[in-house]
């Protein structure tokens, strides 16, 4: 297996792909004042295994869902997930790569998307995103975000190098409001979201994975580089998380 193929295997069976939790994905929905009765059409974009995805779908009982992700496998989970929670008649899977969506312009009431928006760059995404929601659509996304004014030197080396988008949410909020949004809200995510939502299950899986790959040096190293997200975590919590930011399209 590729690295690609063992990042997969290691996640697939985990409920989230990232940080989150239902009762954020609600919250955040919240903030959009939209009505829940309504037929809303909604795009999950970044969707991995489904987390956001079921939530909106219990969330929003009438809306049609087209969840997003450009690996076959999460998909194939996800499809699971909506079978057994009875919400596959109104959620399609979709394998595409979010940076090129094949969507007509306007469609969507609603665009979501959850720890995924930073495999593009955040203002590429919302930029590019737009044309594909209707006039005062709603855009939801969550994105790492330094949450205090300054932060150890070797946390800013690190993320700068890592995704050098990296920024404060003043910073974030003023990329929407250059890019045709207009900020409607904004949150942190709690550290109940890192820990007991991702990290604490992903830990879990370590041992399992390393054995049904014979202990492989391919595969330590994937275990290797998630146990050192987790330390950097556990060392600098204080300073940076996912803000969620709220904003709807203005023309």
């Amino acid at each position: 297996m590729d690295h690609l193929d063992l990042l997969i295997d290691l996640h697939r069976a985990n409920p989230r792909q990232g940080p989150g939790g239902d009762a954020q994905t609600e919250l955040a929905l919240r903030l959009t004042g939209l009505d829940r009765a309504d037929a809303l059409t909604v795009a999950d974009i970044g969707c991995g295994t489904g987390a956001a995805t079921l939530a909106l779908a219990r969330l929003l009982p009438r809306a049609r869902i087209t969840a997003v992700d450009f690996l076959a496998p999460f998909l194939a989970t996800l499809q699971q997930r909506c079978d057994a929670a009875g919400v596959a008649g109104r959620v399609t899977p979709l394998q595409a790569s979010m940076d090129a969506l094949p969507f007509a312009d306007g469609l969507f009431d609603l665009l979501w998307s959850e720890g995924a928006i930073y495999n593009m760059g955040f203002e590429n995404g919302v930029n590019r995103w737009r044309r594909i929601l209707k006039p005062r659509g709603w855009l939801v996304v969550s994105e790492l975000t330094w949450t205090t004014p300054t932060r150890p030197p070797e946390l800013q080396a690190h993320w700068e190098r890592e995704y050098p988008e990296v920024g404060s949410a003043a910073d974030k909020l003023a990329v929407l409001g250059r890019n045709g949004y207009s900020p409607q809200g904004y949150f942190v995510l709690p550290e109940s979201c890192w820990r007991e939502a991702y990290f604490r299950p992903l830990q879990a899986t370590f041992a399992s994975f390393l054995d049904r790959h014979g202990h492989s040096d391919a595969a330590r190293a994937v275990v290797a580089e998630h146990e050192q997200e987790i330390a950097l975590y556990d060392a600098h919590a204080a300073h940076f998380s996912y803000g969620v930011y709220v904003a709807r399209r203005v023309d």
